[in-house]
């Protein structure tokens, strides 16, 4: 059997059985698991996989890559993806401007390039996570601070600048950006994992075992989606996939000379869920409007929590999907048709609502009755 081909049944079989537990572990039990994966499992593989690459100046390049396409999709966002909602739900297009543009790897991404492509993609992975969350921690704050004083009622309680200050120390605090920043140091001393003592090796390589098993089981055990905006949310998702992949291909295409391994990371890593980030931001403005007793809110927060419910098993089932056919994913060129048939695809919907009722309209037109004048 293809190599691909198993590890992706493999990983299918894992992800199934935590939709079979669904009905033995309640919702709020499930934030437990994901401590498990984001505080053990996840830094435990980025820290022994940060410890076996070569520190050079050049990486920096992987922070400053994500940080562009975070921008990048910031404009899409604003231009294509929230295009075809009706111009007067702007709660709507705001919610899809914080969380489209924004990535959670850990829990969609990293796995996967552990068992795909190795851990020294994972290292350049987490690398470029560092310039993501920059943008999901503290730009995507400024933005919703920004539109929320633009249409808030009273002044906030607290300063913008406490609020902020609060962000940068939860991102400080970490334990992934911990990880990474005694990786980093201990990197530029010359140290490597096998500098640390035995046991706190053999403590790391146990944790790290820990993370593929967990993240599959969370996912299985996460996807609850609403039905009632099911198909809107997934054309936008569609769409955001779509746009990636042109991305990808584009960068692909100024950058020919690229190995297989770094093309697919290029690939898979824009195609991470929705971050969480985004959506405590939300939820922060949220609770400032209900004191400021704000009748039309800044951002749609049902709409949000749907977004999120559906964005990690679609990233999860496209990242296998691209892992599974490789060969397809690695020409420029296929994925820059990929990604722009999978944008002409999300637009399908909206077209097909237009045609509709432009026939409707016309069908009521044709039957309408002329009265006529009875004294002629």
């Amino acid at each position: 059997m293809n190599f691909a081909l198993q590890k992706t049944l493999e990983l299918l079989i894992i992800i199934g059985l935590g939709i079979f537990l669904q009905k033995k572990v309640a919702k709020q039990d499930l934030k437990g698991v994901k401590v498990l994966v984001l505080s053990v499992a996840l830094p435990a593989t980025i820290f022994a996989a940060l410890l076996k690459i070569e520190l050079k100046g050049t990486l920096l390049v992987f922070p400053l890559l994500a940080l562009c396409f975070n921008l990048l999709m910031l404009l899409a966002s604003k231009y294509v993806l929230a295009s075809t909602l009706p111009t007067e739900e702007n709660a709507k297009k705001r919610t899809l401007m914080m969380l489209l543009p924004s990535l959670a790897p850990g829990l969609s991404c990293f796995p996967f390039l552990v068992v795909y492509i190795g851990e020294d993609s994972l290292a350049l992975a987490a690398l470029a996570d560092v310039g993501n969350k920059v943008f999901g921690l503290i730009l995507l704050y400024l933005l919703a601070m920004h539109w929320y004083h633009k249409r808030s009622i009273k002044e906030a309680d607290s300063s913008t600048g406490g609020k902020l200050k609060s962000l940068v120390m939860s991102l400080i605090n970490e334990p992934i950006n911990i990880v990474i920043i005694l990786g980093l140091i201990m990197l530029s001393f010359g140290l490597n994992l096998t500098s640390l003592p035995g046991f706190l090796q053999n403590t790391v390589l146990s944790m790290k075992v820990l993370m593929t098993p967990l993240v599959l089981l969370f996912i299985g055990m996460a996807v609850r989606i609403n039905p009632g905006e099911f198909g809107m949310i997934l054309s936008l998702l569609v769409r955001r996939a779509g746009i990636a992949f042109l991305l990808s291909g584009i960068f692909v295409l100024l950058v020919p000379s690229l190995a297989p391994a770094m093309i697919l990371l290029l690939v898979v890593f824009p195609q991470s869920s929705c971050s969480f980030w985004p959506y405590a931001h939300m939820s922060t403005v949220s609770a400032m409007e209900d004191k400021d007793e704000q009748k039309e809110p800044t951002f749609d927060i049902n709409f949000g929590v749907n977004i999120l419910a559906c964005s990690l098993p679609f990233s999860t089932l496209l990242i296998i999907g691209v892992f599974s056919f490789s060969d397809f994913f690695l020409p420029a060129l296929n994925l820059v048709l990929l990604g722009s048939m999978m944008v002409a695809v999300s637009f399908a919907p909206v077209l097909y609502r237009k045609l509709k009722s432009i026939k409707k309209g016309k069908k009521i037109e044709n039957f309408s009755v002329i009265p006529s004048n009875e004294n002629n």
